[in-house]
């Protein structure tokens, strides 16, 4: 493994695993949506942080990764953990294979989107990041991966501006999820909304940064949340979106 890949692996490291109590805040977090015996899918499962707190609550994990280096630290962390699986593939519109772009120093934001997404990240961020190297992985879809595992109870999907594709491969319901949001991307989570409120309904509440926390204390209708986007009303500029069935 190179130097920039160890310093990029280490920063994510320290991002998800050395704050103090964030293992237990997320089990509590996940528990409204997950119990035990559960089926969960960890779309862009990085360094496991995720997946490791609904292990901890008993559901069995499909986490789905494409960065080598990601690939390399699961397999370590969770080598035979029960429960936990590994598919070191992208998740996208279509069964193919794709171009993944690698930053060593910055793996949270390796990405399959182009040159405007990586703009709109450097002008965001205070640390400017390169995507020094192209890899080609293989790309399947959320549908090939309920007709290999089933529904599950959860879906994250934090695939670095590639939410928009991942969600164009689900062509059924799923009864709860979450995308990343990025205030720059906003008309593509608009996207994502419009796309998922087409095949079910669904109620849907932020939480912005790593919180963990509800931004508002009831679920809110598709409409409003559409509007609070376009309005640039959110208070931090990441965050995830969820969803869950009506």
């Amino acid at each position: 493994m190179k130097w920039t890949s160890r310093i990029g692996l280490w920063r994510s490291w320290v991002m998800y695993y050395a704050k103090p109590f964030n293992r237990s805040k997320l089990k509590k977090f996940y528990s409204q949506f997950l119990r035990k015996g559960d089926l969960a899918f960890d779309i862009g499962a990085h360094l496991g942080n995720r997946s490791q707190a609904w292990i901890d609550l008993g559901v069995t994990v499909i986490g789905v990764e494409p960065q080598p280096v990601c690939i390399e630290y699961l397999k370590k962390r969770f080598i035979g953990v029960p429960g936990f699986n590994l598919l070191p593939v992208a998740m996208g519109a279509s069964e193919t294979e794709i171009e993944f772009k690698i930053s060593s120093l910055h793996p949270t934001i390796s990405t399959a989107r182009g040159e405007d997404w990586q703009n709109g990240i450097n002008k965001y961020s205070t640390i400017k990041a390169q995507w020094e190297e192209n890899i080609i992985v293989k790309q399947y879809t959320l549908d090939w991966l309920i007709s290999r595992y089933g529904i599950p109870g959860f879906c994250k999907i934090d695939t670095e501006g590639f939410e928009w594709e991942v969600i164009q491969g689900l062509h059924q319901p799923l009864p709860q999820l979450s995308i990343e949001f990025l205030a720059f991307d906003k008309e593509r989570t608009i996207w994502c909304i419009e796309r998922l409120m087409a095949i079910g309904e669904y109620q849907l509440n932020f939480s912005f940064g790593e919180s963990q926390e509800w931004y508002w204390l009831e679920w809110q209708r598709p409409e409003k949340v559409i509007d609070f986007i376009r309005e640039d009303r959110y208070p931090k500029i990441f965050g995830d979106l969820y969803f869950k069935l009506n």
